[in-house]
């Protein structure tokens, strides 16, 4: 894991190889001092993150989380001097205390490095309208893999930072999302900037991501059934597993059922 300069200022933090609970992260940098896009779900994880923006030289001033899930909100706690950045369901849900032995069955290849004392600092800062947060980036708000999630557009350098909203070569997992809607969404998130940073997997563009659009579609035309994805370049994706929750809540949602699918509360011992 390193910290790689995609442009002067900009940077990004790719957990190679990926796959759930290893997500990456973006890092820009204004006169005021950094942004950080997502946090990393553990010690383990957002340490080495952490010192590798400290060596920079200049204070973290914002965090901008596209996701509340734990795997991009996990680090808050580590930048305890900068604003949080979310959605108010991102805010909604940091403001509950997370339970560590769910998290420890969601992300099961991480699980020894969540302990009991897992925290993360809520949301200081609701972002609900794209707003110019530096003279650098703005954060847009989009809906896909929450009902509401934010990415961070460095239009200079022609660059999106989609974490949550982009997964390439990971299977995505949509149990808190509308995979319908996601694939629509994608068609904007395009628009913003040719070059993708995902939430998972290496740095793409509009193949990666029209790809990711195919196979939340497919999902859908699955009718709930997972045998029904069909073939795709999703074929040598990890994380295959995920298939079953994403068939299943786009079926749910279909139906007018908007609750976390039962395959998903099974796997989690709920």
């Amino acid at each position: 894991m390193t910290l790689d300069p995609l442009v002067p200022g900009v940077y990004s933090w790719l957990q190679l190889p990926s796959e759930p609970g290893r997500a990456n992260a973006g890092v820009v940098v204004d006169q005021d001092g950094i942004t950080l896009i997502d946090a990393l779900l553990s010690p383990a994880q957002w340490t080495p993150l952490a010192e590798a923006v400290e060596a920079l030289g200049f204070p973290v001033r914002r965090v901008v989380l596209t996701s509340s899930n734990a795997e991009y909100s996990g680090g808050t706690a580590r930048f305890r001097t900068a604003a949080i950045y979310g959605r108010t369901q991102a805010s909604t849900h940091l403001d509950q205390p997370a339970d560590p032995s769910v998290l420890r069955r969601l992300y099961a290849a991480h699980a020894d490095e969540i302990d009991d004392e897992f925290a993360t600092r809520p949301v200081s800062h609701v972002v609900d309208a794209p707003v110019q947060l530096t003279p650098a980036l703005a954060a847009m708000p989009v809906c896909g893999q929450q009902q509401e999630n934010l990415v961070v557009v460095v239009p200079a350098a022609e660059i999106v930072f989609a974490g949550a909203m982009c997964s390439f070569g990971v299977t995505p997992l949509a149990h808190q999302g509308d995979p319908a809607a996601w694939a629509d969404a994608l068609d904007e998130l395009i628009e913003l900037a040719p070059i993708v940073v995902p939430g998972h997997g290496p740095i793409g563009g509009e193949e990666e991501v029209r790809e990711l659009q195919a196979y939340l579609r497919a999902c859908v035309a699955a009718e709930g059934d997972p045998a029904r994805i069909g073939s795709g370049p999703w074929d040598t994706w990890v994380a295959r597993e995920h298939d079953a929750i994403n068939v299943e809540r786009a079926a749910m949602l279909a139906a007018g059922d908007d609750a976390i699918p039962p395959s998903l509360l099974r796997r989690l011992g709920l």
